[in-house]
């Protein structure tokens, strides 16, 4: 079976990639993002007055960009509560942000249910034990390059990139090819 274009783009770009990876990914309507060690490295700097920092690549918030411009929605879950995160998301036009979530299942149907959405439609790329049970239940599950094992274990794909360094971009551009979609190079910054 011959490669298409867009499927040998991603692999000149990225790594080697699987008929069936490009078929999930090629059915995705919502990406679900972990946020520390998915957009962020998931180290959490603390000042010494209590202030929380966080470090997001602008290729992460680039890709972001361009899926949601292409038609598919994003959505965060995750398990802190951050302002800095709020603000990132908004600034990246995120709708859908789900903070302070022990149990990410429920944010996961929440989304599910009111965008109509079948499991296979929805994509989720973790990094850590909280991110198993939407991982299990989604169509296409991505685990980072530097996700715990038993992550990248269940994963369908497993990206060549890490966390916070350009793993979330990697996974724009696999949706955003395997939907035949051209992948932006023009935009603002991110």
């Amino acid at each position: 079976m011959s490669l298409t274009a867009s499927q040998q783009l991603f692999n000149e770009l990225y790594a080697q990639t699987s008929a069936d990876v490009f078929a999930k990914a090629s059915k995705i309507k919502l990406l679900i993002c972990d946020i520390d060690g998915v957009f962020s490295d998931g180290r959490i700097y603390l000042g010494n007055d209590g202030e929380e920092l966080k470090a997001f690549h602008t290729k992460d918030g680039f890709g972001i960009k361009s899926l949601i411009n292409s038609g598919v929605q994003v959505a965060v879950i995750t398990g802190r509560n951050s302002k800095i995160v709020e603000n990132r998301m908004e600034s990246l036009t995120v709708q859908h942000i789900y903070q302070g979530q022990e149990d990410k299942i429920v944010a996961f149907n929440n989304l599910k249910h009111a965008l109509s959405l079948d499991n296979e439609n929805i994509a989720y790329i973790g990094d850590d034990s909280p991110d198993l049970p939407v991982m299990e239940l989604v169509g296409f599950a991505v685990a980072t390059n530097d996700a715990h094992p038993l992550v990248k274990r269940i994963a369908d794909y497993k990206t060549t990139m890490l966390g916070g360094f350009g793993a979330v971009r990697e996974l724009t551009d696999l949706i955003m090819l395997s939907q035949n979609k051209k992948l932006s190079h023009a935009g603002s910054s991110s």
